[in-house]
């Protein structure tokens, strides 16, 4: 699989420009174990960003996910939407982003792409039982990729 996703460059794209950025990191479970995932988000648009499955959350691993956004994205003038992590809160200091916690409003329709996306992954960890971690990132992303395609072709207006 992992050749396959890299080989089909089956990645979100790179290189956007966005005003809000919705990001969560969220408990998952495959084969027995714990993972954390975290993932961003355009509110607007409910268009996935980047994923990254990490065995545990601190804030090294929060600003290691900051630093790669940033070097993809062009999100220094962004507004990133974040819940009540202290590591996204640090990591969002520590590379002088602007954010605000927000319970609601924009993250509303974000948290229900947050809920799919969790829900799929333990249809994937279900399906696959014995996938490794490295394996189930990549399905990540090559699922980010399907979702953005799909809401990419919903909201084509072109004949």
């Amino acid at each position: 699989m992992r050749n396959w996703v890299h080989k089909a460059e089956l990645q979100p794209r790179s290189g956007q420009n966005l005003d809000h950025v919705a990001v969560d990191e969220t408990v998952i479970h495959l084969n027995d174990e714990q993972y954390l995932l975290y993932v961003t988000v355009d509110p607007e648009a409910n268009e996935l960003f980047q994923t990254r499955l990490e065995p545990t959350t601190n804030k090294v691993i929060a600003h290691a996910f900051f630093a790669e956004l940033r070097e993809k994205h062009d999100v220094e003038d962004a507004v990133f939407l974040i819940d009540g992590s202290h590591s996204l809160k640090d990591a969002c200091r520590r590379h002088g982003l602007d954010f605000r916690y927000e319970k609601h409003g924009n993250r509303n329709s974000v948290e229900r792409v947050f809920r799919e996306l969790k829900r799929r992954t333990i249809a994937f960890s279900n399906c696959f039982r014995n996938a490794n971690a490295e394996t189930a990132d990549d399905w990540l992303r090559s699922f980010s990729f399907a979702w953005n395609q799909r809401i990419l072709n919903t909201t084509d207006t072109t004949p």
